[in-house]
């Protein structure tokens, strides 16, 4: 498959390299000669130096015999002006936009008329607001992802010293070995895929693998305490603060949200109905504590400002909020983030590479999530008839060693796989890889599960 990568932003540089690392043919367009310089120096991508607006850039890049178009710059226009050339110079390419403002979502249909004709928009604050949604679920989490339609969920648990699993080997869960599966461990920067012997340790983060209806269980069987949502504070009174509040506002959950400009608050207050719009600054130390913030359940702060965010969430942990959600645009500050006492980040970025990555991986590939920021991956397959995985026990799958199965979803039915197991026709499968992984499971499904 041919890509054409519009862009070389973070989003789109981490999209190019990803996908250069499974061995695809990438052109990667920037006008930026600095940035290009970096992606000559760092992937193994053919790089122009160019506008991705300008019709000849694109036909130098090889439009005409691309298979897709991925518009990712920082500017919506820009994106969508290059899906109007590439849909006037050839019929027959996928394209995909990066689109950061929201008023542009509520006039969708006008993506699939045919003088544009994308594919997929990407709205970074709607697939972020839809990550906290699921943060706020399942508030013991520090991240939750659904597969199979919502009825798996991956699952992150940062293992504290008290829990029953530090110290047991996970050949021991035998209590635990029909609903739950550990895929990851991330120890300190290190991103384990475990085997049997591999031991638990305190501050270990695991990501889980198990069916929707067992979550409460898992978090009792770990010494984790379920807290009720009483209490949840915004800090940021933006267009994603605005979209949260706004599904927060009809559930029962007690919401306040802080904007420090006096004008936005008036505009909040017309929009939101229960939740309660408060004019401060979150970095005051006093106007938290009048709020009462170490009742707080769950403090998330989604300002456009990524210093302000840590400081205000490390701030809001230190005067006792349980939990901090927190906005992180800059990717290469996320790895440090949890060594500094931050519970959860969620990033517009991030989630605008993750949507991308598994529109581009569709047909048998059903999902595809990036965990500790890019280190490993939990990647949803559906296996065909024709694959050589089929009906042979797991056990005999000759599977690489960084990579893992965490559950066979048979129509209804969701299987934590042992040795025994076999992978029947149409069966979706929870694979856990690190990112060296990847093109040897790909090169494992070559085809038959037509990945690409």
């Amino acid at each position: 498959m041919k890509i054409i990568i519009i862009g070389a932003g973070e989003v789109g540089f981490h999209i190019a390299q990803r996908l250069s690392e499974e061995n695809q043919d990438v052109v990667l367009i920037e006008k930026d000669p600095i940035k290009i310089r970096e992606v000559q120096n760092v992937i193994d991508v053919q790089a122009i130096l160019g506008s991705g607006t300008n019709p000849s850039v694109l036909i130098e890049a090889g439009i005409k015999e691309s298979d897709m178009l991925v518009a990712a710059t920082d500017s919506d226009e820009a994106n969508l002006i290059a899906c109007f050339y590439a849909q006037y110079l050839t019929d027959y390419i996928t394209k995909i936009a990066r689109v950061k403002n929201s008023d542009y979502m509520k006039h969708r249909e006008i993506f699939n008329q045919d003088f544009l004709n994308i594919d997929l928009i990407i709205n970074p604050q709607s697939e972020m607001v839809s990550s906290m949604l699921r943060l706020i679920e399942v508030p013991e989490a520090s991240e939750v992802i659904d597969f199979a339609d919502g009825r798996i969920k991956l699952i992150g648990i940062t293992i504290k010293d008290n829990s029953p699993l530090v110290g047991r080997k996970l050949s021991s869960f035998t209590d635990f070995e029909h609903v739950i599966l550990v895929g990851v461990i991330v120890r300190g920067e290190k991103v384990i895929i475990p085997s049997g012997l591999d031991t638990i340790q305190p501050n270990d983060l695991i990501y889980c693998v198990i069916h929707k209806e067992n979550t409460a269980n898992i978090f009792r069987l770990m010494n984790v305490k379920e807290e009720g949502l009483g209490r949840i504070i915004i800090v940021g009174g933006g267009e994603t603060g605005l979209a949260l509040a706004t599904s927060l506002d009809a559930t029962t959950i007690n919401t306040k949200i802080i904007e420090k400009d006096g004008q936005r608050c008036l505009e909040l207050a017309e929009k939101l109905k229960k939740v309660v719009v408060l004019n401060g600054d979150g970095t005051d130390r006093e106007f938290l504590l009048e709020e009462n913030i170490a009742d707080v359940d769950i403090m998330v702060v989604i300002t456009g400002d990524d210093e302000n965010n840590v400081l205000i969430s490390l701030l809001g942990k230190a005067l006792g909020a349980k939990k901090t959600v927190t906005r992180i645009g800059n990717l290469s500050y996320i790895p440090l983030i949890s060594a500094i006492g931050i519970d959860t980040v969620v990033s517009p970025r991030l989630s605008a590479i993750r949507a991308i990555l598994q529109y581009i991986r569709k047909g048998k590939v059903i999902c595809v999530a990036p965990l500790k920021g890019e280190g490993a991956e939990a990647i949803e397959f559906e296996a065909l008839e024709t694959s050589d995985i089929v009906n042979i026990p797991l056990s005999k799958v000759k599977f690489p060693k960084e990579a893992i199965i965490g559950a066979i979803v048979r129509g209804k039915k969701v299987i934590i796989p042992r040795g025994h197991n076999m992978i029947k026709p149409h069966d979706h499968l929870i694979i856990f890889a690190l990112k060296g992984a990847i093109p040897k499971i790909q090169k494992l499904f070559t085809v038959k599960l037509e990945y690409f």
